[in-house]
This record gives structure tokens, C-alpha cells and sequence, in this order.
């Protein structure tokens, strides 16, 4: 074996044999469901509580037509506009497969807020990072560009979203995030290895996403809350308000009453 498996017969640029076209249009005959385009922009939202929330307020209602397997899209105002909201897609497998469903119909802008461990302090937890970087520790952005130790974000879409939290006066970082496929196993080693590299958090979607993202032509911007240290204090994973809810509908409402929803490719 010249190389890992992960590593062996990918081509970034030869053509996929299985589209999310494809397996959308299976699963609408399947389903009896119309084709119908989901909202410009939609959230994923890994740990779920923000979308628990809305449904819990009556706010996001389920959209019948959404055809995935493996999920429900629920749609909800964001910022006076409508916006489509996935709960619990945790990992970068799943979030890319939901993603690339997602700009399959319809979809332009797609935001990722993920709860996040600390590895270089920022400031007192919780507090949010909009990640420019993310170091690509998991197997899924291998299959979209040559191996690379980071997945970059679209360098407009990160001063967009900083210059107007900035603007609204909300204390938000900017900086790298390391992406894991394994997050107990994130081992002392690891993590020196991460901090080495300027991470200041560690997060599970990232990498893949922003891989993914350059590849495809897509607008992507993923978010890390950051709200503990892997367990190591006494009292961690504290989320804030609302299992840190308000916080999070704050940024998303300014991010998306300021950030393009147009169509990247």
C-alpha cells in the first residue's frame, strides 16, 4: 500500500457516477413529493437546539416538499425573510451530503452553527468564532480537493460576516478551527498539534464543508460556538441563554439581513 486508503483513487476533478439530482428525484417518486425549491438560505444546525427552539415557539414549521432521506427541513423568518433550518446533521459526512441536497434545491446561502471545544483561548466561554480556516483532520473534503492541511472560507464571505457583527456590536472572533472525525479521541498530542497550528477551537463539519464549498462554487460560512474544554473544567458546556439560542438567532439575523443570498455559480 503506497498510501492510506482515504488517499488512494481520488480525482477532485473527475465526475461523480452518483448526483444529489439523482437521488432527490428517486426519493420525491418514491415519496409523491412535488419538485419545489427549499428557501436561498438555510442553517445547519449540528447540536439541534436552535431549531428546538423555534419549533417549541411555534416559529419554523416542517417543509413537506423537502425530499431528503434522512432529514426534516423546517422553515422559519430569519431577519424578515425566509430561511430553512436542518437540525442534528453532526459530522462531516452528513453535513456535506445534507449540503450538497441543500444547493440542489434551491439553496445559496448555507450557514453552519456548530457547539465547539476550546483549544487556543479567545476569551471567557462561550463566545463565537466565524472559522476562515479549518484544518482538515476528517476523511469527507479528501473526495472533493488534494490532500492539504487546510480547507479555506471564502475570504469575501468571512469579511462580510465579521465587518457586520462588528457593525452590530456583537463580539464575534475570527480564525482557524480544527475539524476531527473522532472527537474522543482527541488525544493531548492532537491537540498541541491543533493549538501548533493556531486552532482556536475543534468542531466536527468545517473542514468538509469549506472543501466542499470551494469545489462546488457554493456560499458557505460556518460559525463555531465555542462553550467548552472537552470537559476538563468542573462546570463546561455552558451554552448561555437558552442553550446559547439567543445568542445564535442574533448572529444569524444580522448575517442574514446583511450577507448576499444570491446564487454563487
Amino acid at each position: 500500500m503506497s498510501s492510506p486508503p482515504i488517499l488512494d483513487n481520488k480525482d477532485p476533478q473527475a465526475p461523480s457516477m452518483f448526483e444529489p439530482a439523482a437521488l432527490l428525484r428517486q426519493a420525491r417518486r418514491q415519496k409523491g413529493l412535488p419538485v419545489a425549491d427549499m428557501p436561498a438560505l438555510c442553517i445547519l444546525d449540528p447540536d439541534g437546539d436552535i431549531l428546538r427552539r423555534l419549533k417549541a415557539s411555534g416559529a419554523a414549521k416542517r417543509l413537506e416538499a423537502w425530499p431528503c432521506y434522512h432529514t426534516e427541513l423546517y422553515g422559519f423568518e430569519l431577519a424578515g425573510a425566509p430561511a430553512g433550518i436542518i437540525g442534528c446533521a453532526v459530522g462531516a459526512p452528513f453535513a456535506v451530503l445534507v449540503a450538497e441536497e441543500l444547493f440542489a434545491t434551491g439553496c445559496r446561502l448555507l450557514i453552519s452553527v456548530t457547539s465547539a471545544g476550546q483549544i487556543v483561548p479567545a476569551g471567557p466561554l462561550p463566545y463565537f468564532v466565524v472559522i476562515d480556516r479549518a484544518l482538515r483532520d476528517e476523511g469527507t473534503s479528501y473526495h472533493y480537493a488534494a490532500p492539504a492541511a487546510f480547507a479555506e472560507a471564502d475570504p469575501r464571505l468571512v469579511a462580510a460576516a465579521s465587518h457586520a457583527l462588528a457593525q452590530a456590536g456583537l463580539a464575534v472572533h475570527v480564525g482557524t478551527s480544527w475539524t476531527t472525525d473522532a472527537p474522543f479521541r482527541e488525544t493531548e498530542t492532537a491537540v498541541a498539534e491543533a493549538r501548533a497550528h493556531g486552532a482556536l477551537a475543534v468542531e466536527m463539519e468545517a473542514a468538509a464543508l469549506y472543501t466542499f464549498a470551494s469545489r462546488r462554487n457554493k456560499a458557505v460560512l460556518c460559525l463555531a460556538h465555542v462553550t467548552n474544554t472537552m470537559g476538563l473544567a468542573e462546570q463546561d458546556f455552558e451554552k448561555g441563554e437558552a442553550d446559547g439560542t439567543a445568542d445564535a438567532l442574533r448572529i444569524l439575523a444580522t448575517l442574514a439581513s446583511t450577507l448576499p443570498v444570491a446564487a454563487s455559480d
